[in-house]
């Protein structure tokens, strides 16, 4: 499980507030509750959405997490957003005019849900891991009874993610150092020549990291971990917010 110390800087906001002292698994469990709320709101109740967002806004200022940072983390899922955006291009009929542009209804309905949808899921995932360090997150699945395998996966993952962004720096410092301009648009060939090396670098670490791990006995059994039990309180707390947004989603689905 040490292997996740290295990233807990870099996901980890660093407070002592209610949300942070709450049992990692029971975070885990609210958060993917959470999400299958949000999931199954209909896309026409603008209303139900914003409640939610407002729910995360409050768990987010319970928990002392900058608002900027927040927002910073949820970015990621830009690259995703990109595919909703050609869906009124793309999509069928009928069709509606805004502005100088023909677009299609049911691939702004879709568009909508896509960006909507995910980014609330972002935002909820971005606030389990500002309160959560990497290691609780991980034996909050091995107390969830999720499978030795995966659990070992994801820690594998966490740490060698890690690995190579530190030999990827090292790898531009070594460009930059002899005059490289790592500039992308026209150093194309420099940068797949610098993947390809990190991967075949990657590949060879892991093979002896594994091998050495077999000489060691290792295997995928189930790890004997002494697990605290979640207080009820913990539970209750945790779950209040899934069960906000269950409630949002039934009146969406009853009122519209």
């Amino acid at each position: 499980m040490g292997g996740g110390h290295g990233h807990t800087h870099v996901l980890f906001v660093h407070h002592d507030s209610g949300v942070h002292r709450l049992a990692p698994q029971c975070k885990v469990v609210a958060t993917v509750l959470f999400v299958f709320a949000v999931v199954a709101t209909p896309r026409e109740a603008f209303w139900a959405f914003a409640v939610d967002a407002v729910i995360l806004l409050i768990v987010a200022l319970a928990a002392r997490v900058s608002l900027r940072r927040w927002a910073r983390r949820c970015l990621v899922e830009v690259p995703f957003l990109l595919f909703a955006v050609f869906l009124p291009f793309v999509g069928t009929a009928p069709y509606v005019q805004v502005g100088p542009l023909l677009l299609s209804e049911p691939g702004l309905w879709g568009a909508w849900n896509i960006a909507v949808k995910g980014t609330l899921g972002v935002a909820a995932s971005a606030l389990l891991t500002a309160t959560t360090t990497v290691p609780d997150l991980l034996r909050a699945l091995e107390r969830l009874r999720v499978p030795a395998a995966l659990v070992a996966i994801a820690t594998f993952m966490i740490r060698y993610g890690e690995v190579l962004a530190a030999d990827l720096a090292r790898m531009r410092i070594a460009r930059v150092s002899r005059g490289d301009d790592p500039r992308w648009l026209w150093q194309v060939r420099g940068l797949a020549q610098t993947a390809g090396a990190l991967f075949v670098r990657s590949y060879e670490r892991g093979e002896r990291v594994y091998v050495a791990m077999l000489a060691r006995g290792y295997g995928f059994g189930p790890v004997a971990r002494a697990g605290q039990q979640a207080p009820r309180r913990s539970w209750a707390r945790a779950l209040s917010v899934p069960a906000a947004a269950a409630v949002v989603c039934a009146a969406a689905l009853t009122v519209g």
